[in-house]
């Protein structure tokens, strides 16, 4: 009996079956773009139009790759954008640790208001505070400069709360014990908490390099000059009214692609793991 048990279970019920088919389908849809880009990235800009689309192009056109770096200041847009990740990323990392460790372990007045007055400020959209910002950033003198998306960036509220969650799930008795040895706070922090929260601060750090690298909004804002371009903004040069080359522009779009490939496929295990243990203790 339990053997014919566990063989009935082990059955895929029609419900499993639709949920993979569905999965399956979503899946498809959801690479159908980047299958696209890849094709079009090797082909002559008169073959990235045709219909229905040729998968594999009849010449694969390599020149593509090597004319990104040619014909716009590829590079230097490149290394714009790594150092915006690089700088915005560690800064987040450092001041959404700090804060998230204040709201988690050290007993303050007012500090569940404080807190959710802050993580509030997440529902508050990026249009509403664009402007005042701008102008705030203007009248510093920091337009046209990548310190302007530095300062702006450096401080996330949806960092502070992913961390929290998790540092909260560590034993308070840690802290406690290491209070008593003599032990202070920024000890704790960082000989304690740190080294437990690599998960979750790899999470963080995941989102945050992903989203200052493909962000377009904010450098279209505060940067104009060539030699301050990102990656993103650097895409639009192929564009002009005379000349759009496509097969270019995806050959640079799979060029941007890669780091952010890279990075999670490298550090997939630990982001997982930073998911799903942020929400153990609220």
């Amino acid at each position: 009996m339990p053997i014919n048990t566990e063989l009935r279970r082990s059955k895929p019920n029609l419900t499993t079956i639709l949920g993979y088919i569905g999965l399956s389908i979503a899946a498809v849809l959801v690479m159908f773009p980047f299958a696209w880009m890849l094709s079009a990235s090797f082909k002559p800009d008169n073959d990235v139009y045709e219909f229905p689309i040729r998968w594999i192009p009849k010449i694969f056109r390599w020149q593509n790759y090597v004319d990104i770096w040619k014909q716009i200041k590829f590079g230097v847009f490149y290394f714009n954008t790594v150092k915006l990740t690089v700088i915005i990323t560690f800064l987040q990392l450092l001041t959404s640790s700090l804060a998230a460790y204040a709201f988690a372990k050290i007993k303050f007045k007012g500090r569940n208001t404080l807190f959710i007055a802050y993580i509030g400020t997440i529902a508050v959209p990026f249009q509403v505070y664009m402007i005042p910002q701008f102008i705030i950033i203007r009248k510093l003198g920091l337009s046209d400069s990548h310190l302007s998306l530095i300062l702006i960036q450096a401080f996330t509220a949806y960092g502070v709360f992913l961390l929290r969650q998790f540092f909260m799930s560590i034993p308070e008795e840690l802290s406690e014990s290491a209070r008593i040895d003599g032990l202070g706070e920024l000890g704790i922090y960082a000989k304690i908490i740190l080294p437990l929260a690599k998960p979750a601060l790899t999470s963080l750090g995941i989102f945050t390099a992903v989203f200052v690298w493909n962000d377009f909004l904010g450098p279209l804002i505060y940067l104009t000059s060539q030699k301050n371009l990102t990656i993103q903004l650097g895409i639009r040069l192929f564009l002009s009214d005379y000349n759009q080359s496509f097969a270019l522009i995806m050959a640079a779009a799979v060029c941007s692609m890669i780091p952010v490939v890279l990075i999670f496929l490298i550090a997939q295990r630990f982001l997982i793991e930073g998911i799903a243990t942020t929400g153990i203790k609220g």
